[in-house]
């Protein structure tokens, strides 16, 4: 194959999977913001005020799901396109790697673990009458603690590092051994890359009690910011200045309440 037609077939690639990634965003999103709107109408039945049974579960973890691949598809992109990429190129090598969905696969199942327990965090504070019907912290002092933990942890070492990886996907993918040819291998490294993702980014999540978890506002800020602290290349400038200011609100959160 030519340098030409490889670099043509290349793009074509990328093409294909940026199509399907904003076809996945997109889907998802109009799930969300159709739940938002039933909400808002009363015709969606949240398990707020009342003992959840099993389709509550379900009902919530399928929100949380969708909900979770929104937010998190277009900061995964740059990794599955350089994945695409290089997958075309080794395939006219003659050293086929396994497909990118594989990778996605595994990527996308962390954060299914993370919906499952955000569910469970959601029926606890459920139980506990601490939610509002917009599924927010009724506690303003709840609240408080959560926005200054989440700023805390915008200045650990932890989410340095899980940063780092995050916005680099070619010194990752050099940390764990490069490219898989195999299907299981590929969604190990997809895993491995979601949990970085996860580890980056769980605490921000947390934010979603906090703001409302059907807030469409907030919760596009929130995917908004994940998506800047992974493609802006100024190290942890983002996360340490949102930090103060989600610590600062929190303080003024719980002096108001007290």
């Amino acid at each position: 194959m030519s340098d030409t037609a490889l670099e043509a077939a290349l793009r074509r690639d990328r093409a294909v999977v940026t199509a399907a990634l904003v076809v996945i965003a997109v889907l998802a999103w109009a799930y969300v913001l159709w739940l938002a709107a039933g909400m808002d109408m009363g015709a969606t039945a949240a398990p707020v005020f009342r003992a959840w049974a099993a389709a509550d579960f379900a009902f919530i973890f399928t929100m949380w799901t969708v909900m979770m691949v929104g937010m998190m598809t277009p900061s995964v992109a740059p990794m599955l396109l350089l994945y695409a990429g290089v997958g075309r190129k080794a395939r006219a090598d003659g050293r086929p790697i396994a497909s990118t969905g594989w990778f996605f696969a595994g990527y996308l199942a962390v954060w299914v673990v993370f919906s499952l327990v955000a569910t469970a965090a959601q029926w606890l504070l459920a139980g506990l009458a601490l939610l509002s019907p917009s599924m927010a912290t009724d506690s303003a002092i709840l609240g408080g603690l959560v926005l200054i933990a989440a700023g805390l942890y915008q200045w650990t070492p932890l989410k340095g590092v899980c940063l780092r990886q995050c916005q680099a996907p070619i010194a990752f993918l050099a940390s764990h051994g490069g490219f898989r040819s195999a299907p299981f291998g590929a969604l190990r490294l997809g895993v491995a890359h979601g949990a970085y993702c996860l580890g980056c980014c769980w605490a921000l999540m947390a934010l979603l009690f906090v703001g409302g978890v059907m807030n469409v506002l907030w919760i596009a800020g929130i995917a908004a910011l994940v998506l800047l602290e992974k493609i802006i290349p100024t190290g942890q400038l983002v996360p340490r200045i949102t930090g103060v200011l989600m610590a600062a609100i929190g303080v003024w959160f719980i002096v108001g309440a007290s």
